[in-house]
């Protein structure tokens, strides 16, 4: 496995749909699945799924600067660590970000977010 093009293309897909339907990232959690949200820790596919979607603004564009990732564990799971920018609608300065998903195989060949944790970075 190409740890390097699973979790860039990982990446491109959780941004986009974040960007255009937060609800459609549903199906990349599961019940057991750990968001971590600037420290506020949230549990399970429709707990994140409600704190995404109830996030203070309606549109936003994520700019990826860096995707870095490793294999993790014996079960063939991955760390992708992504840094980068967050521009809201209507703002004039981008945020700058870092989020980090453990990503595990599914008995179907996919993964799913196991762990993630984002960090707003302020300057």
């Amino acid at each position: 496995m190409d740890t390097d093009a699973v979790s860039k293309a990982f990446v491109e897909h959780y941004y986009s749909t974040f960007d255009a339907n937060r609800a459609g990232l549903a199906g990349l959690y599961q019940d057991q699945s750990m968001l971590t949200f600037e420290g506020q820790k949230i549990q399970g596919s429709q707990s994140i799924v409600a704190k995404l979607t109830s996030l203070p603004f309606q549109q936003c564009q994520h700019q990826i600067t860096t995707v870095d990732c490793q294999p993790s564990g014996p079960a063939g799971g991955m760390l992708v660590f992504v840094s980068g920018n967050l521009q809201l609608q209507g703002e004039q300065h981008a945020l700058k970000f870092s989020q980090m998903f453990h990503l595990m195989p599914t008995p179907q060949g996919s993964f799913y977010v196991l762990n993630d944790i984002f960090r707003l970075n302020y300057a």
